[in-house]
């Protein structure tokens, strides 16, 4: 089978799953392509194919949302037609069924106990189960950076005013020396309080990736449970939740894994389950048991049966080759600007504490003012962030962005920096 018979299957998906053979997958994936030409040329031209893209600007805005390959936006049409065409018939006699089908399905993609996960709606629904679900006391003690996504320091104070329980923050240094020096600001704020700490696996506006691994290993060793942010790690780094020995672990689905909004995960340590309270009253299920904190009422059943779709795509790519074609992506327009004159890299030097997450300041320009030029006069879509010590715009690249689409970029941040002498 070659490229472009591969590229219309995908695009015929929505016909029915599994849509795509072992077989087919590993015949295109082992076209006769050199290191260089998977990464740059063929394979990647033929990927961009799958999409269906706008061509009045350059969407480098995908970390808030990956639009949907034509292939999982045909699977999800599928399950919606479905859904229309039996209404309650089917919502009171298979979807019961289908659901534990996805969650397993979802499960085997992570690698983890299909007992310790749910499908939430979106890593702030995941999160904030967990947040509202401890038990906090008067003089509690919880760690998170500065940098966390806004709506879980939000709910942090939330629970500080409620309940008395007390927030200490640390500040991420983005070009540390060493996992070590990270690892050593959040034991410096422990103490016999401490319950738990937040941490995110790749900070949102800067891209940072942390050493997850060693964050959980050293809190456990002071009796503080970890509570990661994977919102934009899952699909866009290769890894298994067992490696990272977090106790919680919350992520959105529609960001890289490119499922239909609507759909995210919460996994939670087994041990952990019973001490959580649930956000939602569910008297169906054991105080040991994860479900009891998935009472979702009714809500569009149709995304989240698009979850084994978007896995198969994701998976026709392989994990780590496209951890990798993120990283190269970012590391191709970052390194023709870093050390320019007036522009600003808002994100680690380093290639291994980066994947395709990167922030971007020119100085003289507010980030919104950034975003603005950069979408009026060169077509390109960003978003600005302007918080925290961070002051540009968020470039979040997908596997159907090409090198021409950043070098209009790097092209676009050169005329900005120079513009200001």
């Amino acid at each position: 089978m070659n490229k472009r018979e591969f590229i219309k299957t995908l695009g015929l998906a929505g016909i029915g799953l599994p849509f795509v053979s072992s077989a087919q997958i590993h015949n295109f994936l082992s076209f006769n392509m050199s290191d260089k030409q998977k990464q740059g040329n063929d394979f990647w031209k033929e990927m961009r194919k799958a999409y269906t893209l706008k061509s009045e600007y350059i969407n480098l805005e995908n970390g808030y949302y990956n639009i949907l390959p034509q292939a999982t936006l045909n699977a999800q049409w599928q399950q919606l037609q479905t859904l229309n065409l039996e209404g309650s018939y089917y919502m009171r006699t298979r979807m019961a069924e289908d659901k534990q089908n996805t969650r397993q399905i979802l499960a085997d993609f992570l690698q983890c106990p299909v007992e310790e996960i749910i499908i939430t709606r979106n890593t702030t629904e995941s999160l904030d189960t967990v947040i509202c679900g401890y038990d906090w006391k008067p003089g509690d003690e919880a760690i998170m950076a500065e940098q966390e996504y806004g709506s879980m320091l939000d709910m942090f104070k939330q629970q500080a005013k409620r309940y008395g329980m007390l927030n200490k923050y640390i500040n991420l240094p983005l070009n540390p020396s060493s996992d070590e020096e990270i690892i050593s600001l959040y034991q410096a704020a422990i103490t016999p309080k401490t319950r738990v700490i937040l941490v995110s696996h790749m900070v949102n506006i800067t891209g940072q990736i942390l050493p997850i691994r060693k964050i959980c290993d050293m809190a456990h060793q002071h009796g503080v449970k970890v509570i990661v942010d994977g919102a934009h790690a899952v699909a866009h780094l290769d890894f298994k939740i067992s490696d990272l020995n977090c106790d919680y672990y919350g992520a959105s689905l529609h960001k890289w894994l490119a499922v239909p909004l609507g759909a995210g995960l919460l996994y939670v340590k087994k041990e952990n389950i019973k001490d959580l309270w649930p956000l939602f009253g569910e008297s169906g299920y054991s105080d040991t048991d994860i479900r009891k904190l998935n009472h979702t009422g009714t809500y569009p059943i149709h995304s989240e049966l698009t979850i084994p779709a978007a896995i198969q795509f994701h998976q026709a790519i392989g994990s780590k080759r496209k951890e990798e074609r993120l990283r190269y992506l970012q590391r191709y327009w970052s390194d023709q600007v870093r050390g320019y004159k007036n522009i600003v890299l808002n994100t680690p030097a380093a290639v291994e504490r980066s994947c395709g997450i990167a922030n971007v300041g020119v100085t003289g320009y507010k980030p919104a003012e950034l975003a603005k030029y950069l979408l009026d006069t060169w077509k390109i879509w960003t978003v600005a962030i302007d918080n925290v010590g961070v002051h540009g715009c968020r470039i979040t690249p997908n596997v159907y962005t090409n090198t021409d689409d950043l070098d209009t970029l790097v092209k676009a941040l050169k005329a900005a920096a120079d513009a200001k002498g």
